[in-house]
């Protein structure tokens, strides 16, 4: 599904900077006093885009401003909306379980990130763990964030993460892998005076 929708948003983002291009340039090529068809509403450098009657046309109704000033606004809100969602990352809600008897099981995505962060925080050392599952239901992904006591090994902490808590769920859900991006961190800790 992720696939789809970024193939869309390219789409739509290429057929929307293609029809800016093409209108801008003709704009341009117009204020230029350069040649453009027949057809083109500008066609030299003394045309102005909204004639004064034009522009007071609707002046008098009494819908016209609120509608132009609700058209806007939905057309920020639109952009706004569009822009948070290219910094969401989806997350997975559900993977796929083989239960050995041919038929396939599904788990939720979230019940098996809350199971990765308890075995995350159960290791020595971790103070926080954070997992998100992305990928697709059949090839799950996973992105750990720990944050670590300043005692804390990085590689004992690394490996007990690979060992323990995303083995027992590659273990638990039958998955061959789980490819894991792991982030670590260390606690912010004032240093300790020596005497």
């Amino acid at each position: 599904m992720t696939r789809v929708l970024r193939r869309v948003n390219r789409i739509v983002l290429a057929l929307v900077g293609l029809l800016l291009l093409v209108v801008g340039g003709a704009v341009l090529a117009a204020g230029l006093g350069l040649s453009v068809p027949s057809w083109w509403p500008w066609s030299g450098p003394g045309d102005v885009l909204l004639s004064r009657s034009e522009r007071q046309h609707w002046r008098g109704e009494g819908w016209w401003w609120p509608a132009v000033i609700a058209l806007l606004g939905l057309v920020v809100l639109l952009t706004l909306w569009w822009l948070i969602a290219q910094f969401r990352r989806a997350r997975l809600r559900e993977v796929l379980v083989d239960s050995g008897d041919g038929e396939e099981a599904v788990v939720r995505g979230r019940a098996l990130e809350a199971v990765l962060e308890a075995d995350a925080l159960a290791q020595d050392g971790v103070a926080r763990a954070r997992v998100a599952l992305t990928g697709n239901r059949a090839a799950p992904r996973t992105r750990v964030a720990l944050l670590l006591e300043p005692y804390a090994s990085p590689g004992d902490a690394l490996a007990a993460l690979s060992d323990k808590a995303l083995g027992n769920a590659r273990t638990s859900a039958g998955l061959e892998a789980l490819p894991t991006e792991a982030r670590l961190r260390a606690v912010k800790h004032r240093a300790r005076r020596v005497a």
